[in-house]
Formats: structure tokens, sequence, C-alpha cells
């Protein structure tokens, strides 16, 4: 069984940050350990406060955890500030396994996530993983162009993010209007697409989370990046799919990482 390690925010809801990257793990077959980058006050209608862990502190978690443990695979997601941002940036830079960031910078609710001046310790920090999933407002942010308006868009900014950062870009298709929802991958090899039906729910609290988490499970459990997308995609439409038979919340609801088990 592959060991999954997420860097992220806590969301108490638990529709997103750790507790979703978590499920999402443990529903995809990989054991989860996680170290905490910030504690929000969060509901599924919105961030009422941030409390960052000190970067210090986060290295110490990573250091204590790594000498122990052996991780097949890396999530990162909420970061916060850019030291923080920096202190995961000095150890990813001597990891030996796959690493996906989410560059997590607004919630689904609209709250920023992130300080102004931890968007180029970010840009930083892609340069040093493998993939990096952002939406289309996150791909603008890091590209600083606008985000991209339909699937051309896409395509032209996830290529021009792989070149421009290194890594792996899959650029996601949520906020881009359409009976499908399309996401672009842009590697060494060129670009891939993944397309699944837009799925009609408010409850979509944690979907970012949630894709880059089962990528960064079922990486080391499928022969590629290919074949992890295409399956974490699935696995998050359906999550989509059966949001609806949860009842979290007056806001937008979680997805359902357990829909193949109970619900």
């Amino acid at each position: 069984m592959p060991v999954v390690l997420t860097v992220a925010g806590s969301d108490p809801s638990g529709g997103a940050g750790v507790q979703a990257d978590l499920k999402t793990f443990s529903a995809l077959g990989a054991y989860g350990c996680a170290v905490l980058t910030s504690l929000t006050a969060q509901s599924t209608r919105g961030v009422t406060g941030i409390h960052p862990v000190p970067a210090g502190f986060v290295t110490d978690q990573l250091a204590t955890l790594l000498e122990d443990v052996r991780v097949d695979a890396v999530k990162i997601g909420m970061l916060g500030t850019a030291s923080v941002a920096d202190a995961v940036a000095d150890v990813v830079r001597r990891l030996d396994c796959p690493v996906v960031l989410d560059p997590v910078m607004v919630s689904t609710a609209g709250s920023r996530l992130l300080d102004a001046d931890a968007v180029e310790a970010v840009r930083r920090l892609v340069a040093m993983v493998d993939l990096v999933t952002p939406n289309g407002p996150e791909a603008g942010v890091l590209a600083g162009a606008e985000p991209p308006r339909d699937l051309a868009g896409q395509r032209a900014m996830a290529a021009a993010l792989h070149e421009r950062l290194g890594a792996r870009v899959l650029l996601k298709g949520g906020h881009v209007d359409g009976a499908a929802s399309t996401d672009v991958l842009a590697g060494p090899g060129g670009a891939e697409e993944f397309t699944a039906p837009r799925v009609a729910t408010r409850n979509t609290h944690g979907t970012g989370c949630t894709l880059s988490s089962a990528v960064a499970a079922l990486r080391p459990q499928r022969a590629g990046w290919t074949d992890a997308v295409a399956d974490a995609k699935a696995y998050l439409t359906a999550a989509l799919e059966h949001a609806d038979a949860l009842d979290v919340g007056a806001g937008p609801g979680p997805v359902h990482h357990f829909h193949a088990l109970w619900g």
C-alpha cells in the first residue's frame, strides 16, 4: 500500500484541506500522513480566520515524519505564507518521489487563502514539483495574465505555464462554462485532455483539494501521469455525482469522498 503525505491546511468542515486529502487517500487505497501548515476557522459558507503554523514547526513536522516513515508521493496544498512555502521547498528539493502541488489561493466560497507576498514563493516551489494543478484564476495569477475563458485559452495557458515553470501543468476546467469539464495536462510529451460531463450540483467544496490528492494517491499505483490523472478525474466526477446524498452545511457542501463505500 502506498504511503502518501499531504502538506496543507486544516478545514474544520471536513470538505477541503487535510481532511479531504486524507479521505481521498483512504478511498483510493493509500495510507495517508499529514503535516499541517495552517489552521482555519472555516465552514461551507466561507473562511472567517486563518492561523498560520510557524515555518520552523512545519519543518519540524516534516523532518520528524520523514526520518521514520517511507513516503511514496506528496500532495502540497494550502501554504498561506511565503516563509512556509520556502520551508516546504527546502524539504521538497530533497525528496525522491512524485510531488503534486495544488496552488491554493482562493477557496471555493471566494475567500483568499494565500498572502500576496507568498505568490512568488509558490512560483519558486512549482519549479521543484512534478505536477501543479491550478484552476483558471490560479493559473492566471501564476502566469501574470487573465484566466482562460475557453478550451483554446486553457490549452495555450497550460502549455505556456509548463514552458515557463518547468513542472507538468494540469489546468482544471471548472471555471470555464460548458456542458462538459475539460482539464488540460501539459508536459514534456505535449498536451492531453480529460473530459467529463459537468455535474449539476452546488456541493463542490474541496474539489481542487480532492483532485490533486487523488492524483497523488494514484500516481504510485499507475504506470504514469496520464493514467493517474484520468482515474483521479473519474473519481472526482463520481464524488460530485453523489455529493447531494450528503447534508453538510448551509453553503456549498463537500463532495462524497466515500461514495463507493456508503451513502
